[in-house]
C-alpha cells in the first residue's frame, strides 16, 4: 500500500497530462492522460464537460493513457460514456491499468496501439479501523471487484474464475494477447504517445525500452517558495491515507 501511495504522489509531481476534446467534422477526441480521480487527475465531471463540448457528434474517440486510480470515479466516468448517443471508440495509446480498464471496456468499441499494454488485478483500498470495520470493509471490496470482474466476463466471454485468477496475478497484457483475449477488437500502428508513469507500484510491470521509459519528475521547488499547490496536495494524500 505504501508503494501505491508513491506511484500517486509521485505521479502527480510529473509534469500535468492533457485533457481536452477537439472536434473534426462528425467526430470528437477526448483524452484521459493522466490518474483517474476526482481530486488528483482525470474526473467524471471533467469527462462530462468534455462529452459536452463534443457536442452532436456521430462518434467520440477517447484516447486513454492512464495507469488507473478511483474506481467509483472510473464507473462514473463509464456511465458519461454509456450515456453519449452517437459511438464511443476507445483507443488506447499507451497504457490502459486498473480502473482505465473498465472505462474502456465501457465504450461500444476498442483500439489498441501496437507496443501498449492492459493490466488488470484486484481491488485495492486504504483501510483503518479495529477487526469489524477491517472485515466490513473487505465485504465491501469485494462486491467492488465482482462488478469489475462482471465487466471483464461480459467483454471477454471468458469464465469468471479464470478472469479472478488473472486479477489475482495481476496481468499485463500486449496488444496482440489483449486482441487475443477478446478485450479489445483491433490493434492497429504504434502511437506516438510515451509511458509517463511511474509503475514501481505495480509487481509485475513490464521492463520498459528506453523510448517508453516515464520522463524525470520535475526538480523540487524551493524550500522559500512557498506552500505550493502540489504540496499541498501530498499533505492532503497523507491525510486521506
Amino acid at each position: 500500500m505504501k508503494n501505491l501511495i508513491k506511484l500517486i504522489v509521485d505521479n502527480k509531481a510529473s509534469t500535468p497530462r492533457p485533457f481536452n476534446v477537439s472536434r473534426s467534422g462528425d467526430a470528437a477526441s477526448l483524452y484521459i492522460y493522466d490518474v483517474i480521480s476526482a481530486d488528483w487527475g482525470v474526473s467524471a465531471l471533467s469527462v462530462i464537460e468534455a462529452i459536452n463540448q463534443a457536442g452532436d457528434v456521430q462518434t467520440l474517440n477517447v484516447h486513454i493513457n492512464s495507469p488507473g486510480g478511483d474506481v467509483f470515479e472510473g464507473r462514473a466516468i463509464m456511465a458519461a460514456l454509456a450515456a453519449f448517443r452517437g459511438k464511443t471508440v476507445a483507443k488506447i495509446d499507451s497504457l490502459c491499468a486498473s480502473a482505465a480498464t473498465s472505462i474502456a471496456l465501457a465504450c461500444n468499441e476498442i483500439e489498441m496501439s501496437d507496443g501498449a499494454f492492459f493490466m488488470i488485478h484486484n481491488a485495492t483500498i486504504m483501510a483503518w479501523g479495529d477487526k469489524t470495520v477491517l472485515r466490513e470493509t473487505a465485504d465491501v471490496l469485494e462486491k467492488i471487484e465482482g462488478a469489475i470482474v462482471n465487466d471483464y466476463t461480459s467483454r471477454t466471454g471468458k469464465d469468471e474464475q479464470e478472469i479472478r485468477d488473472l486479477m489475482q496475478a495481476e496481468t499485463w497484457f500486449t496488444a496482440k494477447e489483449a486482441l487475443d483475449f477478446g478485450f479489445v477488437d483491433r490493434v492497429t500502428d504504434k502511437s506516438v504517445a510515451k509511458n509517463t508513469w511511474n509503475l514501481s507500484a505495480y509487481a509485475n510491470a513490464p521492463k520498459l525500452p528506453p523510448d517508453l521509459q516515464p520522463e524525470p519528475a520535475p526538480a523540487p521547488e524551493p524550500a522559500n517558495a512557498g506552500f505550493s499547490v502540489s504540496a499541498r496536495n501530498r499533505l492532503r494524500l497523507l491525510e486521506i491515507a
